[in-house]
């Protein structure tokens, strides 16, 4: 406890000493912040990442990130006192802001929700049920971990979905295959958003399609922004060599690095979390055992599970048909409303978080009523159990309101203007591929979103690749090492909310996760950059890159990893 306060008060006593009397009135600006805090304006990720590691709170060292932006907002010279008060009326505005932006809303209510559905489907049984059977086909540790990597590949029109749903279901399965948490955690968040990233239909594609389009009007190329997005596809090769990477643990079983301790630990010991770790689930969701004597059916989780994804489906659809202002694309989808081009453009238009909560719900209130009418639970019991699966949930809402809080901090001191300043001077045709993927995946681990990191250097990317040589493909590729990058400095972040999800889906101990995981994904995004970005940058075929990287990937598995018993 020591250690962190007097790490927090250093940074702050650094910021009090640097201080211009001036910088308060620009707090809002978040370029003119990034010029006038410079450095500086990496102290709140710094603070949260790396308290993170040190103290394994996530919630206190996100807080103490949140409150040191605030406190570097609100100094006005030496008033520290001031500043420290003005800074708590700051940090609270910046929780309900949070809060109150309707997507976070969704994202919340939607654990919550999904939280209750699992405690109901665990207490009719439904979970048990589906675990025994699955068990008949994952018999051993290898084939319990590739159904997982095979429901996270089905599960590819949302990351959020993905993490939330595929962890419940497999945990019990992994748990009695002795299989780690950490390596449960690892397949679910290594196939969530890289396969989401990736999907020609999925929530994501509106929104990277929509700034493929704004960045080409930037620069003298008509293009089709849909048609630009799918030619990126063979160019995200962090996405691409991070799902047949796990693949190759599975297929190999070997583990390298703090992962093959855990995999050793769960095999031998048979301790799928270690003694000292906290499990991002309360007790509520993992003491939900079966009503004592009733008949185990897996109906009594396929019919709730597939109301959650089918509702999912039909919401993606129906959502994004009335958001579409678009009379000429309306037209489009009612001519031929099944189409592949009208369910790519509903989905991409739709609201996923509200979508989400609202399927979440739909399932949950199927699930209460399979409960009732089956006489497995009397009413009252079946709201109270789904109440305590909500309960469950309460630690991983606070986490996720404290991540967006830091991001919204991070935008206003300017922290990614910075970073793009200071990285993105004169640079050789050849290496921008690799330092756009660097430069990303640096904006995205320090900001914990894709999503932003994406917004704000494809605007700089498209116009850039395009000045430094005209030539579309090179544009192409440029366009997919922003997206991809940005991915993989998510998918490493102890504050992005996938990862955050992706533990708490896996009841595994969040900074075991991360640390776990970072070791795998800078293996792939090396094997990215120097078998996919530079050679593409150097004009070589994609079709020579790909097979190059993916071999490359196998072998990194066979030779640095280390034999786990099967």
């Amino acid at each position: 406890m020591k250690k962190f306060m007097t790490l927090t008060l250093a940074c702050l006593a650094v910021v009090a000493f640097l201080a211009d009397p001036a910088m308060a009135a620009d707090s809002s600006k978040g370029a003119a912040n990034a010029e006038i805090f410079g450095l500086l304006t990496l102290i709140p990720p710094v603070v949260a990442i790396v308290l993170a590691f040190i103290t394994k709170n996530v919630v206190l060292s996100l807080f103490l990130g949140v409150f040191s932006g605030c406190f570097m907002l609100d100094l006005k010279g030496w008033d520290v006192y001031h500043a420290l008060i003005n800074a708590f009326l700051r940090f609270s505005g910046e929780v309900l802001g949070s809060l109150a932006d309707s997507w976070n809303a969704g994202i919340v209510l939607q654990c919550l929700a999904i939280g209750g559905l699992i405690a109901l489907v665990s207490k009719m049984g439904g979970a048990k049920a589906i675990a025994d059977a699955l068990v008949k086909r994952a018999r051993t540790p290898r084939s319990s971990q590739f159904v997982t990597w095979l429901m996270g590949l089905f599960i590819f029109f949302d990351d959020y979905a993905n993490s939330l749903t595929v962890g419940p279901i497999m945990r019990p399965v992994t748990d009695r295959m002795k299989v780690s948490r950490e390596k449960l955690a690892f397949i679910i968040d290594a196939t969530a958003a890289p396969i989401a990233g990736i999907a020609l239909i999925s929530t994501w594609v509106a929104y990277e399609v929509g700034l493929i389009r704004d960045g080409y009007q930037m620069i003298p190329l008509d293009a089709n922004a849909y048609g630009v997005f799918v030619e990126t596809i063979p160019f995200r090769f962090y996405n691409i060599f991070i799902l047949l990477f796990i693949l190759f643990t599975i297929w190999f079983m070997r583990e390298f690095g703090p992962m093959h301790k855990a995999e050793v630990r769960a095999r031998t010991q048979g301790k799928v979390i270690a003694d000292d770790a906290t499990p991002m689930a309360a007790e509520e969701s993992s003491s939900l055992e079966p009503v004592h004597g009733i008949k185990l059916s897996i109906w009594n989780a396929i019919i709730p599970i597939g109301t959650l994804i089918v509702a999912a489906f039909l919401g993606f659809y129906f959502n994004g048909y009335g958001a579409i202002d678009d009379q000429a694309l309306l037209d489009s989808i009612n001519a031929s409303p099944l189409s592949f081009a009208s369910m790519r453009d509903c989905f991409g238009a739709s609201d996923a978080s509200v979508v989400l909560f609202q399927a979440a719900l739909i399932a949950s209130m199927v699930a209460m009523g399979m409960a009732v009418f089956r006489k497995i639970l009397p009413i009252k019991e079946a709201i109270e159990t789904w109440v305590t699966g909500v309960k469950s949930m309460n630690i991983t809402a606070v986490i996720l309101l404290l991540a967006w809080s830091l991001s919204g901090v991070i935008k206003e001191l300017g922290t990614a203007t910075y970073l793009v300043n200071v990285l993105s001077d004169t640079l050789p045709v050849f290496l921008l591929p690799s330092i756009i993927f660097i430069l990303g995946s640096i904006i995205s681990f320090a900001t914990g979103t894709s999503y932003g990191t994406m917004g704000i250097l494809m605007p700089l990317a498209i116009p850039l690749a395009y000045a430094l040589q005209a030539d579309p493909n090179y544009v192409i590729l440029n366009i997919g090492a922003v997206l991809t990058g940005a991915i993989f400095g998510d998918h490493c972040s102890p504050i992005s909310d996938t990862t955050i999800l992706s533990s708490m889906g896996s009841a595994c101990d969040h900074i075991d996760h991360v640390k776990t995981q970072l070791a795998y994904a800078v293996t792939v995004a090396l094997i990215a950059i120097f078998a996919g970005y530079i050679p593409a940058g150097l004009g070589i075929p994609v079709y020579i890159t790909l097979p190059i990287g993916i071999t490359a990937t196998g072998l990194a598995v066979r030779f640095l990893g280390k034999k786990v018993d099967a």
